[in-house]
């Protein structure tokens, strides 16, 4: 088990040792020493943590750091920083692209949350999602 991964993840969920212990029902020492590596969680504080910390169990045991796949929680990425140009551009970085499917002649939805900054989804996705809601909603409107 790579236990420097429990800190990172620990970490990137915002959270502090005794956050943790006080989710998993154990000592804040517990958590130090599964992250120093003195000693390793048992089978069920993994299931707990990978819950937790909303990874796979194989991600939170098995993950081993690699430059080309330097992941934290599953499906989270950070793909560096973007310069906005003085058109109010910006060039989507080639990883983003891959991983997204993003295309040239692609439209994205831009959204924003003052508190939360800017989001930026398919439009096709969120038409296709947006159709499925409404299905639904006729769906149950009908049942009555």
């Amino acid at each position: 088990m790579n236990t420097s991964n429990l800190k990172k993840l620990r970490k990137a969920a915002k959270l502090t040792q005794e956050d943790v212990a006080e989710r998993l029902n154990v000592s804040r020492q517990s958590v130090a020493k599964w992250e120093s590596g003195e000693s390793l969680p048992d089978i069920d504080n993994c299931i707990a943590l990978s819950r937790l910390y909303k990874v796979t169990l194989d991600d939170l045991v098995l993950y081993a750091k690699n430059p080309e796949d330097d992941r934290t929680p599953k499906g989270k990425h950070m793909f560096g920083v973007v310069k906005i140009d003085d058109k109010g551009q910006i060039v989507i970085p080639a990883k983003a692209r891959e991983v997204f499917d993003l295309k040239s002649g692609d439209k994205l939805l831009l959204m924003g949350d003052e508190a939360q900054g800017i989001a930026m989804v398919k439009l096709n996705n969120f038409l296709s999602a947006t159709a499925e809601i409404l299905k639904i909603i006729q769906e149950t409107d009908t049942d009555d």
